[in-house]
């Protein structure tokens, strides 16, 4: 196998070398011809003689070479009307020139056509002859060994246009095509000399996948023809449909000349897919190949996108099967009219034509004849005459369904001619004379602009192609059950591409003559409120529906995230919107809050209530009893201590989350203090009753009030600096609830808020303690006892305070606060001053000095 491929490479080198040294060295005066010369089809001679390749034939019979005699020559079969009625274009505008006075006057158009018969080894081998002529030897001092043709038009496919480009190409000879649209050709660096009056498959994918994707076909399958046609087309297809969107189930290519298994292997994968649209990037014989097996396995109910290959071909709408093709939609090049073409076409003599050999298989094929001078078969055959009406027959020749095509090989024929004209400086007449360099004839033709009789505009881009502009053509059987071609549309490349695909108000059919359109989607749309998360292993059309989370939404169709709503804004229930979260605070009108607003309110009327009381009853002993100022005091702050809680009701704002905090600790320490205060008094009142004791002189009222006051002013400046420093302020709190937002007061200086409290604390135990140990001095009514349980309370109701307010969710901590606040205070009016109450309101007679200071026995 190496010395095999060893020696391969070696003879192409020897190959390349031997070219390059025909080409090239100075001293080689001469071109010989290596073979038989290729004598053409078609022939008529003339000033300037235009080549022409067209495939009179689709196929060949293949020979077996023996490898000891020269392979003899390929041997043509299947006569192609299509390529004939080509030939017959190019023949009509070199008759429609040689006619005009105004174009090329005074020279004459001759022709050589040679038929390619569909192969391209025969195609390159016909080119080299156009290019290089057909005499055995050519003087280099005489004729160059190139420019026997200015230029060449055909042929017909794009995978024996590049094989021709590429041979031509060095030489710069002009190749004009008129059907061959891959997309490939437009690239001059390795196609130099190559133009053509179709468009580029680059637009016509790029216009397929944008009508796919109008459509909403977002699951297609591909059939493609297995050449550079269709490769390189369906290959541009999907990049585009990729980035729209668009998802291939399948991509198969076919090839007519493929075994049987190939044809099998389509129809079952067609049966085994989902997707409902089937996008055909084939040529008519490729189509006529498979549609046959394809009814033949009723492999109905697939929409078709065609391309210009086969979309409008009216051979492919009559042949067998073609019910498997109703419906279908796809681009055509656009529609087109020749004046006197068709007749032109129609009125044909083969004794009196240019070819008399292969008119004469025309004449005898078409008619089912044969002339005298055919050699008879064994087949009964009737004499041609020459006079059979063409008129009568119906077969691909009379049909007129590709006159764009026709048009295309007209626009090049005039192309061509215009660039001569330019050239020879023709005016009334031009010189015979023609200038020999191809490369500045190419360089003419490129820069050429003109107008056709029919009033349309032929002019060469930078890469040699057309403006690209496609009909979008709809099949619909009409009701004797043949096929219209309905023009439903147009694109056009030349358009901003959001306007480039324009589709008419008509009414299409579809597959099986359905007025709706199809459906061809791997998954269906995801709905608002979900996204889309693709399958494992399958492409990105293929995906699953799910429910966006809590607090995200998605308000478009197919949406592939879930967008996260503003903090203050949640889902709906259908995510599909963000909606305002229900705000929450403790307010005044709710029940909850209700209840401690009351309970606040009837808190400070009770102490209103106890301090009347006691002012009616100042003069009496049980009043008198402990310094009635510290009562009094004591009584004030215990209503600011109830009020005060109705400052952490309501919405929070800068200034009640300031006033909430400061004071409820001032308030508390005041009220702390002036019980601290009377049981110092309480303390100090049976120490100084010792022998020798003056400390009374030491805590009189004076002291005590100067105490009270101390231990405020410390409060207040705790309160001053956590307000200056870092006050607390209004707060939403997203974090405890998803859908509503906890409006509440941050602390600000967390610092500052404990040291309130601690301090609080802090005085509450020096109480208790100062309390606990004057409970048992002697005495009928002490104080000390009722002061001991209240602070009891007090600090039994803030030490549950504390896990309780941090594991409350939102509004039920400023609840928990406000309890602490009302417990204690009413634990402290309870203890200390009901007890006083109940004396004088319902025991009058113990409300005596001699009762007060009466010793327990």
């Amino acid at each position: 196998m190496l010395s095999t491929q060893r020696w391969s490479e070696q003879g192409l080198a020897l190959l390349q070398l031997l070219l390059v040294a025909s080409f090239s060295r100075a001293e080689e005066r001469e071109c010989i011809l290596m073979g038989e010369p290729e004598e053409p089809q078609l022939f008529k001679t003339g000033d300037i003689i235009l080549g022409g390749i067209f495939s009179f034939h689709s196929s060949w019979r293949n020979i077996e070479s023996t490898y000891v005699h020269r392979p003899l020559p390929l041997q043509c079969t299947s006569l192609n009307f299509r390529g004939f009625q080509f030939a017959q274009a190019m023949l009509f505008a070199i008759e429609e020139i040689n006619n005009s006075t105004d174009l090329l006057p005074g020279i004459e158009l001759g022709y050589k056509i040679y038929d390619a018969c569909g192969s391209i080894a025969r195609a390159v081998r016909v080119a080299l002859s156009l290019i290089n002529g057909n005499e055995d030897t050519a003087t280099m001092s005489e004729k160059p060994c190139s420019g026997s043709v200015p230029a060449i038009m055909g042929e017909t496919s794009s995978s024996p246009c590049m094989a021709i480009a590429t041979v031509i190409g060095p030489f710069h000879t002009p190749m004009v095509n008129h059907f061959a649209t891959c997309a490939c050709l437009s690239n001059k660096v390795r196609y130099p000399s190559f133009l053509r009056t179709i468009p580029s498959d680059y637009y016509q994918s790029r216009a397929l996948a944008q009508m796919v994707k109008h459509f909403g076909w977002t699951w297609v399958g591909a059939i493609r023809t297995n050449d550079d046609y269709g490769n390189n087309g369906m290959a541009t297809f999907t990049e585009i449909a990729t980035q729209l969107g668009i998802c291939l189930e399948y991509s198969l290519p076919f090839f007519r000349t493929d075994p049987p298994e190939q044809k099998q292997k389509i129809i079952e994968t067609i049966k085994g897919s989902t997707s409902k649209v089937i996008v055909a990037f084939l040529s008519h014989m490729d189509l006529d190949e498979l549609i046959e097996e394809f009814a033949h396995h009723n492999l109905t109910g697939h929409q078709w996108v065609g391309t210009e290959g086969w979309i409008s071909d009216s051979q492919i709408a009559v042949a067998k099967g073609h019910h498997i093709l109703d419906g279908s939609i796809g681009l055509a090049i656009r529609k087109a009219h020749v004046t006197g073409l068709r007749e032109f076409m129609l009125d044909v003599k083969p004794l009196n034509s240019s070819g008399n050999k292969l008119f004469t298989e025309f004449w005898e094929t078409t008619f089912g004849c044969t002339f005298n001078h055919i050699k008879q078969t064994g087949e009964n055959l009737e004499q041609c005459t020459g006079y059979e009406e063409l008129t009568g027959i119906k077969n691909s020749l009379n049909d007129m369904s590709l006159m764009p095509i026709f048009n295309n090989v007209y626009k090049g024929v005039y192309a061509v001619a215009h660039t001569l004209h330019n050239i020879l400086g023709c005016g009334k007449m031009c010189s015979n004379i023609i200038a020999s360099d191809p490369q500045v004839i190419l360089q003419h033709l490129k820069q050429i602009r003109f107008e056709t009789k029919e009033g349309e505009e032929v002019y060469f881009n930078e890469n040699g192609d057309p403006a690209a502009k496609y009909d979008i053509i709809n099949w619909q059987t009409k009701k004797d059950g043949s096929v219209e071609f309905v023009t439903v549309g147009l694109f056009d490349a030349s358009l901003p591409e959001d306007k480039q695909l324009h589709l008419d108000n008509l009414t299409l059919t579809w597959a099986n003559n359905s007025k709706q359109v199809p459906v061809s989607v791997c998954s269906g749309t995801c709905a608002l409120g979900t996204r889309k998360v693709l399958q494992k292993g399958k492409p990105v059309c293929c995906y699953d529906c799910i429910p966006c989370a809590e607090g995200e939404v998605s308000n478009t169709t197919d949406s592939i995230t879930c967008v996260r709503c503003h903090p203050e804004f949640w889902s709906n229930e259908r995510r599909d919107e963000c909606e305002k979260k229900e705000t929450e605070f403790l307010s005044y009108t709710e029940i909850m809050g209700t209840i401690l607003t009351v309970s606040s309110l009837l808190g400070a009327c009770l102490t209103v209530i106890v301090a009347l009381i006691f002012f009616r009853h100042r003069n009496t002993p049980i009043v008198k009893a402990n310094n009635s100022e510290l009562s009094f005091l004591l009584l004030f702050s215990l209503t600011l201590c109830f009020l005060c809680s109705l400052t952490f009701m309501g919405r929070p704002s800068d200034w009640s989350c300031m006033l909430r905090h400061t004071a409820f600790g001032i308030t508390f320490v005041l009220c702390i203090s002036c019980v601290l205060g009377k049981t110092l008094a309480v303390l100090m009142a049976f120490k100084a009753t010792l022998p020798g004791s003056n400390l009374m002189k030491w805590f009189g009222p004076r002291r005590q009030r100067l105490s009270v006051l101390a231990f405020t002013v410390v409060q207040v400046v705790i309160c001053i600096l956590w307000l200056t420093i870092n006050p607390p302020y209004p707060f939403k709190n997203f974090s405890h609830f998803k859908d509503k937002i906890i409006l509440e007061c941050a602390l600000g200086s967390p610092i500052g808020f404990w040291a309130v409290l601690g301090y609080i604390g802090l005085l509450a135990m020096l109480c208790f303690i100062l309390a606990f140990l004057a409970r048992k001095l002697p005495d009928n009514f002490n104080e000390a006892k009722f002061i001991t349980f209240s602070m009891l309370i007090f600090c039994a109701v803030w030490m549950t305070f504390i896990p309780a307010y941090v594991s409350s969710p939102g509004k039920f901590s400023v609840a928990v606060e406000i309890f602490a606040i009302l417990a204690s205070s009413f634990g402290l009016l309870f203890c200390i001053f009901i007890p006083k109450c109940y004396i004088i309101l319902l025991k009058p007679e113990k409300n005596t000095k001699k009762n007060m200071i009466g010793k327990k026995g």
